[in-house]
């Protein structure tokens, strides 16, 4: 993927974005969505369409691709559907969930959002892509809020149609190179060379800054790479080149191939000093740590980044209970993956955004205006209370909708992901020093 990353306005008057919304299409939109439905299909059960108080969203992330794959987000999102249906709905709502793979593609990723559009989805809730600027201006063309989202670019906290959860990885980043500024000599960065990938070494470099630490080696590589032995070498050959008594570090932050990459960097290890590795949630979670050797894996003692509280925690009993309930055997759904875990925490939003409208009419307009007045979202501690404005925190740095920066860190012990902190940390000081 080459080319640069669009700017966005962070300033957009939202009159701009938040085209009225009667419940009709025009006749040329309802052309290209009737074209554009039978194309991609309609979701199985759900042919006939929705009755008049039923509320229509989608979930959509990539599949069976040669990079990151989230089929989890999609998976737990029909399961959610049922479960809510099965409780009576929201506020006694059915709930109607489509689902699309986004097929880690950009015009893929802008089909989704001309079909959430034909659909008349009022919010398209947890998903996940990496390309924000391809969807983004559909979904605020037609005032539809984004709820959720991975946090995958920046674009997610630029737009203000968009609702993140968590601090993606901005925080990820800067949470952990925070960390490494105390703990590591030289830090070698291994990410994909795409749009989104030039976004990471700043925000890992902020938190290195925070630190009193100098800039980490930036290392591209091969998204979708089916070996690393050579850049796997430059990255040890970085880690290592320090004359302090710290350790190097090398970040690999490779998502789905973040594997791949050690595959690599296990055999060329043996041939170098010895160094520390550290990524962030998304990149590695237990279930890699146990696939890769738990604790004789390449991964013992490195720090781990994430969003939320461990797997193991009671806070996420109750999503563990939809899974049983709905999803039981569905091996897609993985209740350790963050994608699953924001997913969660996105349809938690959506339904008191909806509670929250009372007798009111749900449309995509009526949320917006729910959750840009003011509306306080609370996540049974999974996360801060969630609240959005235009301008927050974050705006003088160009993320004005990222409302959520805290960050735990954990780290690999015995091959297994253990909280290395008491709490989360709030990264948004180091956040505000960030050369984005």
């Amino acid at each position: 993927m080459t080319g640069r990353r669009r700017t966005r306005n962070t300033v957009l008057p939202r009159s701009l974005v938040r085209p009225a919304r009667a419940g009709a299409l025009s006749a040329g939109a309802l052309t290209a969505c009737a074209a554009l439905v039978a194309g991609c299909g309609v979701v199985p059960g759900v042919a006939e369409g929705p009755g008049d108080d039923t509320i229509t969203v989608m979930t959509w992330a990539p599949e069976n691709t040669g990079a990151t794959n989230k089929p989890g987000m999609p998976a737990f999102a029909e399961a959610y559907g049922r479960w809510v249906n099965s409780q009576g709905g929201i506020d006694g709502h059915p709930l109607r969930v489509l689902t699309c793979d986004e097929r880690d593609d950009a015009v893929t990723a802008a089909r989704c959002a001309r079909r959430a559009v034909a659909e008349n989805a009022v919010a398209v809730v947890g998903s996940y892509s990496q390309h924000g600027d391809a969807f983004l201006p559909t979904l605020e063309a037609a005032g539809i809020p984004y709820i959720g989202g991975y946090g995958l670019t920046l674009d997610e906290f630029t737009s203000p149609l968009s609702y993140p959860v968590n601090g993606g990885q901005p925080a990820l980043l800067a949470g952990l190179g925070r960390t490494l500024a105390d703990a590591c000599g030289p830090v070698a960065l291994v990410r994909p060379d795409t749009i989104t990938g030039d976004q990471l070494p700043p925000l890992l470099d902020s938190g290195l800054a925070a630190g009193g630490h100098t800039t980490a080696g930036d290392l591209r590589a091969a998204e979708a790479a089916t070996s690393y032995d050579d850049t796997a070498e430059r990255a040890l050959e970085h880690a290592a080149a320090g004359t302090g008594e710290e350790r190097g570090c090398v970040v690999p932050a490779l998502g789905d191939r973040t594997g791949t990459f050690m595959d690599s960097f296990r055999r060329a290890r043996a041939r170098h000093p010895e160094v520390r590795t550290a990524t962030v949630l998304g990149s590695v979670d237990q279930t890699v740590l146990d696939a890769s050797g738990g604790a004789s894996g390449p991964y013992e003692g490195a720090y781990v980044t994430g969003w939320y509280p461990e797997a193991g925690d009671a806070r996420w009993d109750r999503m563990k209970e939809v899974i049983r309930a709905e999803a039981f055997g569905d091996n897609r759904i993985d209740p350790a993956d963050a994608g699953v875990q924001t997913t969660w925490i996105a349809y938690r939003v959506l339904h008191q955004a909806v509670e929250s409208l009372g007798d009111g009419e749900v449309t995509a307009d009526t949320l917006t205006t729910a959750l840009d007045g003011g509306l306080k979202v609370t996540t049974g501690g999974l996360t801060p209370t969630l609240r959005w404005e235009f301008q927050d925190t974050l705006a003088s740095v160009g993320l004005p909708r990222l409302v959520n920066a805290n960050v735990t860190l954990h780290v690999v012990e015995k091959g297994r992901l253990t909280a290395a902190t008491d709490g989360p940390t709030d990264v948004t000081s180091t956040l505000k020093d960030a050369a984005l």
